[in-house]
């Protein structure tokens, strides 16, 4: 059957994740240094991963899990043995603004979704993590006009590859997953809940990071890709 939607994934699909973490770690040092916070990179990054372990440890599956001013609060807390509401608010705005900044489409995006609204595919994102951030990631991308629909985990109660995550969105397209593609990179989120949701999958991979990785049962994709307007082929 003709494709007529697709499902993509946001963070390191539509744009690449590793620059923009390292601009908001930066940016977030020299925040908690102007707080008057005596660390060193390796200290603030010890300092950060303390509190995101606790954080996944505590949310695991759901979309606060990824939050930055969660990990933020934590690791102030862990460190001072106070709230610390302010300092937390300060670094975890200084982490997104940074971040948000560094954000860039990565090469063929914009032209394959312009393609897509020519041609009549919808086009639904589909994201795990909360949803003010990442509505302030698509509007920072220019995405908004070229999106039908955007859902993200904060919304469902469930992360992918929780099936309400495919399903929803193609509820609300009026579609069949038979007439969908997922597109993502990776393969425990998107392509294992692709596929379980009856889904033609799509492993996006520019860096080549699953090229020696045999993936069988449901982690195999239909498709794998290391340039996104590779899509229009495989959709057209």
């Amino acid at each position: 059957m003709t494709v007529t939607t697709v499902l993509l994934d946001l963070d390191d699909t539509l744009y690449p994740y590793p620059p923009c973490k390292t601009a908001g770690m930066e940016a977030a040092l020299e925040e908690a240094r102007d707080l008057g916070y005596d660390l060193d990179r390796t200290e603030f990054e010890a300092f950060y991963q303390s509190g995101r372990r606790e954080v996944k440890r505590e949310l695991s599956g759901t979309a606060a899990t990824h939050e930055r001013f969660l990990y933020f609060k934590r690791a102030l807390e862990e460190h001072t043995g106070e709230p610390r509401a302010g300092d937390a608010l300060a670094l975890g705005e200084a982490f997104w603004q940074a971040y948000l900044e560094e954000m860039e489409l990565f090469p063929g995006v914009e032209e394959t979704l312009t393609t897509f609204g020519e041609t009549g595919v919808d086009v639904a994102v589909v994201t795990n993590l909360t949803t003010r951030i990442q509505l302030a990631k698509v509007e920072r991308l220019g995405l908004e006009a070229q999106i039908d629909v955007l859902l993200t985990s904060e919304e469902t109660g469930r992360e992918k590859p929780g099936s309400v995550m495919f399903t929803l969105p193609l509820a609300r397209l009026e579609r069949t997953p038979s007439e969908a593609m997922m597109v993502g990179d990776n393969v425990d989120a998107d392509i294992v809940g692709g596929n379980a949701a009856g889904i033609e999958t799509v492993l996006f991979d520019p860096d080549d990071e699953w090229a020696g990785e045999r993936l069988e049962g449901r982690r195999n994709p239909d498709h794998r890709i290391d340039a996104f307007g590779e899509l229009t082929e495989l959709v057209g």
